[in-house]
């Protein structure tokens, strides 16, 4: 294998991880803090599971443009590679946790996947098209 491939998994890696980091942090904090609870999910209340949306597709958003900024050529296809990963491991996780949570949160924290990584590589791709054109 040539170091081309082994960026590419690093970058997928270090963007993956990140968002889940951080989305694993926030949680715990927000337990911590008393907001949610995570073995009574099912009772936590609609607006701090909007939250949790929202910092997931956030944290999925940073997690993309590392890796679409750690990506060796091609940008995109690495952090859409991010986005189906997230989408096949949110769909094991809902039909694992489907009782655990509503409905509405499982089904979300899958559709956010992909567009989460799509909006964290074009941010990207903007960012660098900027910085291309003032040069």
């Amino acid at each position: 294998m040539n170091k081309t491939i082994f960026k590419s998994i690093g970058a997928v890696l270090a963007g993956f991880v990140l968002g889940a980091v951080l989305s694993v942090g926030a949680d715990f904090l927000m337990g911590e803090m008393g907001i949610m609870s995570m073995e009574n999910f099912k009772q936590t209340p609609l607006f701090v599971i909007f939250l949790v949306i929202v910092y997931r597709f956030i944290f999925n958003v940073i997690g993309c443009y590392l890796a679409a900024r750690l990506a060796p050529n091609n940008p995109m296809k690495h952090v859409i590679i991010i986005g189906v990963i997230g989408t096949v491991l949110s769909l094991l996780g809902s039909f694992a946790m489907w009782d655990k949570a509503i409905p509405f949160y499982n089904i979300a924290i899958i559709l956010i996947s992909l567009p989460s990584a799509w909006l964290g590589g074009q941010l990207f791709l903007k960012k660098q098209n900027n910085g291309q054109t003032k040069n």
